[in-house]
């Protein structure tokens, strides 16, 4: 573990102040923990800096006094990927929250990292555009871009990456670098901008982000479809992505989940296997051409009601119990803690991947849910258990393990949307091989002393 001496701190509070720099055991506390059941190291201090210069400044002292440094935005991560775990400096991005410059005539948004999702959205509103890319949690636009976020609209809209056009990095030594450019596409050299997306800030610290935007539909509508067994609904989803609909969203959720979300949010489901959907469309007549055509999929699949036309409170209390899911089942289960399966495979092998995760849960007879955004092939089983219960525990982890091989068996991934970590470096070897090295080698080339986010990724 790595502190500070008295004259590291002298020096950090006089470029700071105590309210930009602190040491105090609240402040530290409350990065020990993100959402997920991991618990990082208690850090040196907290930093919380305003611009790109004052992030330079830190990261090249830190550098120069070898320091460790690990970035930290909305802290809704899942796998532990801002917990410091060598001590060192908490570099707090939050207190980056401006949206820099709206350009509507080029779709095109300026921010700093510590922008929060639905606050860029709030302030996007007037001109008619928003940043479409949805993980549920508020989180900021710093981490979804070191995490390569996504989330429920993946399905039509994409990832993080696919909005991301050109970012202001300062690099470990304190170097400060820009990457991509406003132009809607570009054949020139190596795509540094995808290289640091994703990268969990191993590699270096976004302070600056050009996002691309999409119009605000102007119509939506939302479906429910409900089948008898998991195995028709788990079909549906490749057929309706094989027909060309283009669902805005397109989750699958069992009945188990769907008994919790009845029981708090009162919403009168039934209770069997379903489909969550949302289409958006240029006009209303086209939007209802498209879900009887879904209907008509859905039927051949052996759904037992297909309900849409739901009014906008419906759909708003739909999606936020959707979105809430996680909070929901860790309600449900006082006194435990969640782990979270994150693979990703092939639309084609969905079905037997759903049904694979399903009877593994039911063979180690744990709590668990089964649900995931089925448009894109991301399964989650998210499981609880009492962690201090080294058996129960166990088997959570046996139940990731299993399902994560399968995935990458499958040609698919050990995580769709929540990163690598701390949760899933043991998986990094598996499922990319040789590349592993190549990546290693990447690191040590950008951050040859190790001091960035150190203990994520990597082993």
């Amino acid at each position: 573990m790595i502190g500070l001496t008295s004259e590291q701190k002298k020096q950090l509070l006089e470029w700071f102040g105590p309210e930009r720099f602190s040491t105090g055991s609240s402040n530290l506390e409350l990065h020990l923990h993100d959402i997920s059941p991991y618990t990082g190291k208690l850090p040196a201090a907290v930093i919380w800096p305003k611009s790109t210069e004052e992030v330079a400044k830190i990261l090249g002292w830190s550098y120069r006094e070898n320091i460790p440094v690990t970035p930290w935005g909305a802290g809704t991560s899942t796998e532990g990927n801002p917990l410091a775990m060598a001590g060192g400096l908490v570099l707090n991005m939050i207190r980056m929250d401006r949206v820099l410059a709206v350009r509507p005539e080029d779709l095109q948004v300026d921010v700093q990292p510590g922008v929060l999702r639905r606050e860029l959205n709030r302030q996007l509103s007037g001109s008619g555009l928003f940043f479409p890319v949805d993980p549920g949690a508020d989180a900021s636009i710093g981490g979804m871009i070191a995490n390569n976020a996504s989330g429920v609209r993946t399905v039509k809209y994409g990832a993080t990456k696919d909005y991301v056009m050109q970012m202001t990095i300062v690099l470990p030594d304190g170097k400060v670098i820009k990457t991509g450019s406003r132009a809607h596409k570009s054949s020139s050299g190596y795509d540094l901008t995808r290289l640091f997306i994703g990268s969990e800030g191993t590699l270096g610290v976004v302070t600056e982000a050009t996002l691309r935007l999409s119009g605000i539909p102007e119509n939506h509508l939302a479906a429910t479809v409900v089948f008898d067994t998991l195995q028709s609904a788990s079909e549906a989803v490749a057929m309706i992505i094989g027909t060309g609909l283009e669902p805005a969203a397109l989750e699958l959720l069992t009945e188990e989940l769907i008994h919790l979300m009845n029981v708090e949010k009162g919403l009168n489901l039934l209770e069997k296997p379903s489909l969550f959907c949302e289409f958006h469309g240029i006009s209303r007549a086209a939007l209802l051409e498209t879900v009887d055509v879904a209907r008509e999929v859905c039927e051949d699949c052996g759904a037992i009601e297909f309900k849409y036309g739901i009014d906008e409170q419906e759909r708003n209390n739909l999606w936020r119990a959707r979105h809430e899911a996680w909070e929901t089942i860790h309600r449900a289960h006082p006194g435990k803690e969640t782990l979270i399966v994150d693979a990703a495979i092939p639309i084609s092998r969905y079905p037997e991947m759903v049904l694979f995760s399903r009877e593994l849960v039911a063979q180690e007879n744990v709590s668990g849910y089964v649900f995931g955004h089925a448009g894109d092939g991301n399964l989650h089983v998210v499981m609880a258990a009492d962690p201090q219960n080294s058996e129960e525990w166990q088997k959570l982890e046996s139940i990731n393990q299993r399902v994560v091989e399968q995935a990458i068996a499958l040609n698919g991934t050990c995580t769709g949307e929540h990163g690598i970590g701390i949760g899933k470096r043991k998986f990094m070897r598996l499922e990319h091989g040789d590349s592993y090295d190549v990546m290693k080698q990447i690191k040590d080339l950008l951050d040859p002393k190790g001091l960035m986010n150190p203990g994520k990724i990597f082993i």
